[in-house]
Formats: C-alpha cells, sequence, structure tokens
C-alpha cells in the first residue's frame, strides 16, 4: 500500500511539474542556461547574475531584489545533484515532497551563504577569469518599439564554431612541465611547457540553429541581453559569451526619448481654433484622449502624464509628447475672407 501511494505522489507530482513548467520559467531559464548544462556553466552563470542583481547594486530597486532571489533559489537546486535530478523528473512539487519525506531539500541554504561561497561575505566584485576565454559575440538586435512596451520575444538565427573529436592526437595544456632557465648571474626565470601529445584531437565545426532573446518591458538602448557561454569557444578554455545589445527600431508613430514618447498628430485650422475631440491610438492598441475644448497654437506641445515608456523593472512610466500641427486651407474665397474678418475683427 505504501509503494503504491509513493508512485500515485510521484505521478500527482510530475504532472503539476507539467503545470509549473508550462505558467512560467524554468530554474534553467531563470539561470539562462541549456537544461544540459554543466556544473562550472551554472556556476559561472549564477556568479554573473547574482552580480548584476545584487541588492548593493540596485538599491531600491524590487524588482532587481525579486530577481536576485529567483536567481539564488535557482541555484540553490541546480547546483545540487540530488535536487537537481529530482527537480528534472518531478519539478518543483517533487522537491517539496522529497523535504516533506525527510530528504535534504526544502530550505538548506539562504541567498546570503550561497552568496558567500561565491564572492567571499558577499562582495559584489567580480573575480578575475583564471582560464582562457573565447571571444564574446555581441550581436546588435533591433527590437519593435511595441516590443519595448510590452514585452515579447525575437527569434534570432545565429551560426558558431563546435569543437568537435577529429582523427589523431594533438598537444594541449592537460599536463604541463614547470622549467627553470639561468638568463643571468643569479637570476632565473620560470616557464611552462606543454607536454601532453596524447589527448583527442579536434576541429572546428561550423553550425547553425534559432535562439529565443526575450525583450523586457522598458529595456534602454545598449542594455544586453546575455547568453553565457554561447559565444566563440577555445580548445582548451572556456567559450565566450553571446550578447545581444538592444537598440530601438524607428516607429511610423511615435519616437522614443529615454522613457518618453513623442508624436506629431495634425488637425485642421477650425479644430485648432475652437477646439476638438480625438483620440491616437497607443502601443498597445488602448486609446490616449488628447482633444481640448481650447485654442491650439501650431507646433504646440502638450504632455499626456504616464502615457510614454515603462520603466525597466519598475511600474511607472514616462510620458507622452504629443505636437500639434495645424493644417492651414491652400486659398479662400472673398466671401470666407469677409466671415473671418467679421468674426476676428
Amino acid at each position: 500500500m505504501a509503494h503504491r501511494r509513493a508512485k500515485l505522489c510521484f505521478f500527482l507530482c510530475a504532472l503539476l511539474y507539467a503545470l509549473t513548467v508550462s505558467a512560467g520559467k524554468s530554474y534553467y531559464d531563470i539561470l539562462q542556461v541549456p537544461k544540459g548544462a554543466s556544473d562550472e556553466q551554472i556556476k559561472r552563470a549564477y556568479r554573473k547574475l547574482a552580480l548584476k542583481y545584487h541588492p548593493d547594486k540596485n538599491p531600491g530597486n524590487e524588482e532587481a531584489n525579486k530577481k536576485f532571489a529567483e536567481i539564488n533559489n535557482a541555484y540553490e537546486v541546480l547546483s545540487d545533484g540530488e535536487k537537481r535530478s529530482i527537480y528534472d523528473r518531478y519539478g518543483e512539487e517533487g522537491l517539496k515532497q522529497h523535504a516533506a519525506s525527510g530528504g535534504r531539500g526544502g530550505g538548506g541554504m539562504n541567498i546570503n551563504d550561497i552568496f558567500s561561497q561565491f564572492f567571499g561575505g558577499g562582495s559584489t566584485e567580480e573575480e578575475e577569469e583564471r582560464t582562457a576565454k573565447g571571444d564574446d559575440v555581441i550581436v546588435d538586435l533591433d527590437a519593435t518599439l511595441e516590443d519595448l512596451y510590452m514585452g515579447g520575444t525575437m527569434k534570432v538565427w545565429r551560426e558558431k564554431n563546435v569543437i568537435k573529436p577529429a582523427p589523431g592526437k594533438r598537444r594541449c595544456n592537460c599536463r604541463n612541465e614547470v622549467h627553470h632557465r639561468q638568463i643571468g648571474p643569479g637570476m632565473f626565470q620560470q616557464f611552462t611547457e606543454q607536454v601532453c601529445e596524447e589527448c583527442q584531437n579536434v576541429k572546428y565545426v561550423r553550425e547553425g540553429y534559432f535562439v529565443t532573446v526575450d525583450i523586457e518591458k522598458g529595456m534602454q538602448d545598449g542594455q544586453e541581453v546575455v547568453f553565457y557561454d554561447d559565444g566563440e569557444p577555445i580548445i582548451d578554455g572556456e567559450p565566450g559569451d553571446l550578447r545581444f545589445r538592444v537598440w530601438t527600431a524607428p516607429h511610423d508613430t511615435f519616437r522614443r526619448e529615454g522613457n518618453d514618447l513623442h508624436t506629431t498628430v495634425t488637425i485642421t485650422l477650425v479644430q485648432a481654433l475652437v477646439g476638438f475631440e480625438k483620440t491616437t491610438k497607443h502601443l498597445d492598441e488602448h486609446l490616449v484622449d488628447i482633444g481640448t475644448k481650447g485654442i491650439t497654437k501650431p507646433k504646440e506641445v502638450r504632455k499626456f502624464k504616464a502615457e510614454g515608456m515603462p520603466l525597466h523593472f519598475s511600474n511607472k512610466k514616462g510620458d507622452l509628447y504629443v505636437t500639434f500641427e495645424v493644417l492651414f486651407p491652400t486659398s479662400l474665397t472673398e466671401e470666407q475672407k469677409a466671415k473671418i474678418k467679421e468674426v476676428l475683427g
């Protein structure tokens, strides 16, 4: 009976896991690593993201603090072999069941413990790279104003070198010998020589695939979306990173300046003189009332508060500035001229 109950429990966990994955980001997505990532990849991804969103670097930023907690929670699971295995099979509910049944999961390590292991008591200074690293690849990406306003994704084709096995052996740096050479009276120089010639040979092969880039609401020009270890590889070293640098693509209706939006609306001379009712369609298609009962001068600019771009990692928004162009008639009849003189004196 106990065995049956356990099987039923794990079945329910698996079902709940499927629902959880479909409803939000997985731990792998949070750390921006593939599901088959090595322990070293997970460590490097955690270190870079934790530095970026650490509360010391984002004072008063609730969204960054929330992101920092997510990153630490994901790392706590994926850095533990047993927890990671359970998560891969049964998801978060599986981890809860494992903890409830006396396993090691469930609230063992807090955020400060994890961060201290990496940065020596919470220091936010990034450690120097100790191994050779491949080149970072930087791709400029033009994002639509709609995606930057509401959030969205872009699929980008990516080609890169991939290290594959090749026939024969090669010299590598897996085994080195330290030598000392005299360069003067009482002066010696130490140098390292690679002596291993027994490693499997490798070669570069070009491969291509699609990368899905998340465009977050309110991202500023020049901000980067980083895919760690997805840059150019290097033999006997760590691959570089793939960095998508986001820029605002030109838009037919709106122009962006920081967190503000600018647009131009044309009205008739009659509307400029007597007022008008008018709306303009925003990036998410909601309507903004820009009408007035008063007089509108040519080139007049009006500000509509909180109708601009969302601020990155904030609920606030910039403003919308509307410049009004007045469309004058190309000609008037004598009768029309007389009436205008009569009205305007």
